[in-house]
């Protein structure tokens, strides 16, 4: 059974940083691409935001524009946890945060939440300004 369990959230004052855990069970983060989705409050009817994402087959991180240079998505294939490193918070960050994970996602549309076939419960971040 596949789980990912996200942790981590919590308030923080606009300018400040946190860090996002997910760990996974029932699969390897060495053979799937993991991901982070966000849903921003008033939202809940719409698509989830893509954050960031860490594809296994080419090793490369890709992220939304709107948090380029401010948060590092990573892995740590011996826990077979995945991280995201968020700093320089702002209150539009405000958002329940997701970790995703799929097999064959592919580059051109791995921003795009129905191509994830697993999700975690997710994690609130309340950025304060």
């Amino acid at each position: 059974q596949v789980q990912l369990v996200e942790s981590g959230g919590g308030l923080v004052q606009a300018g400040g940083s946190l860090s996002l855990s997910c760990a996974v069970s029932g699969l390897s983060v060495r053979r799937y691409t993991m991901a982070w989705f966000r849903q921003a409050p008033g939202k809940e009817g719409k698509e989830r935001e893509f954050v960031a994402a860490y594809k296994y087959n080419n090793g490369a991180s890709y992220y939304a524009d709107s948090v380029k240079g401010r948060f590092t998505i990573s892995r740590d294939t011996a826990k077979n946890m995945v991280y995201l490193q968020m700093s320089m918070l702002k209150p539009e960050d405000t958002a329940v945060y997701y970790c995703a994970a799929d097999a064959s996602v592919i580059v051109s549309t791995l921003g795009q939440a129905y191509q994830y076939d697993h999700w975690g419960q997710g994690t609130q971040v309340t950025v304060s300004s």
